[in-house]
């Protein structure tokens, strides 16, 4: 499913604490895998060293990139690497359009200094203009992470976002031979009981079941294994509820979302998620017309 996996990394703790999951990723889909280290020309990075102009920030890179590769092909996985001069969040963009990567695999933070790359704001400027999927992976959780999946949560709302989501979801679970579960919430902000129990009473929680049914359907073409749910309150606490009860492994989301029944956009639910989720998301954009 996918071929060549893109790895930008900064060489911090926080990059360094997710690089056994992205060999794990490439391993399993026999990917080859692209180190990517950007030097920010956002900075002023350049040092007199022994009278010599050095990039301090390239030096750094080349010695992160070097490592990570070394580290990838004793893994048994065919890995290359680069640094390159940018801003961040464009120069990867770019780097996986360019290089036909069909996955980015990043973090959710990093850290300031000589090695600064990927800043949360980096992140979601990947996740929100990269040309194909980006894989999130936050390293402050408490769970440890496997790949593959056994169980793949993708939340609908659906709007064409959710349905690009549903279908790159669909075909991870197909080659990973993992559970799909399908998750319609209904948003009931904050809403009495007494309000809830009419809404699931009413043409709206029809509404709600009949996208819940169709995605399912759209599923069950290509998989055997799909759970549908229809849950009830704010999107993203009960996507998170969902994962922990149900001991999901990865989350796919579209970056852009809009119910047409509803009170939420899937757009900002995905943001919310992409920094606090206890599992890695799997993000796709729908490109703009």
């Amino acid at each position: 499913m996918y071929d060549h996996i893109l790895f930008p990394t900064d060489g911090s703790e926080t990059a360094e604490s997710v690089l056994d999951y992205v060999f794990d990723v490439a391993a399993a889909h026999d990917a080859t895998l692209s180190v990517l280290n950007v030097a920010d020309t956002n900075r002023d990075s350049v040092t007199d060293v022994r009278g010599e102009i050095v990039d301090a920030l390239e030096q750094a890179g080349e010695r992160i990139v070097a490592d990570a590769v070394e580290r990838a092909r004793e893994a048994g996985i065919d890995a290359h690497g680069e640094v390159v001069q940018g801003d961040p969040a464009a120069t990867i963009v770019d780097h996986a359009d360019r290089y036909d990567a069909d996955l980015v695999v990043m973090p959710t933070h990093g850290r300031s200094g000589i090695e600064r790359v990927l800043l949360g704001s980096v992140t979601e400027g990947v996740v929100n203009t990269a040309p194909v999927p980006v894989l999130v992976v936050n390293p402050d959780g408490d769970r440890s992470y496997r790949y593959p999946a056994a169980d793949v949560l993708v939340p609908t709302d659906g709007s064409a976002g959710a349905n690009r989501a549903l279908a790159e979801a669909t075909d991870l679970a197909s080659s990973t031979d993992a559970t799909l579960h399908v998750l319609h919430v209904v948003e009931t902000g904050t809403l009495g009981p007494d309000a809830r129990s009419v809404i699931k009473e009413s043409e709206l929680d029809a509404h709600a079941q009949a996208i819940l049914d169709e995605a399912v359907a759209t599923a069950e073409g290509t998989l055997d294994d799909v759970v549908g749910s229809l849950r009830y309150g704010h999107p993203h606490r009960e996507i998170q509820r969902y994962v922990e009860d149900n001991d999901v492994d990865l989350l796919a989301l579209g970056t852009q979302g809009q119910t047409n029944f509803s009170w939420y956009a899937l757009g900002g639910v995905t943001s919310k998620l992409v920094r606090s989720s206890p599992v890695p998301v799997l993000t796709t954009r729908t490109p703009e017309e």
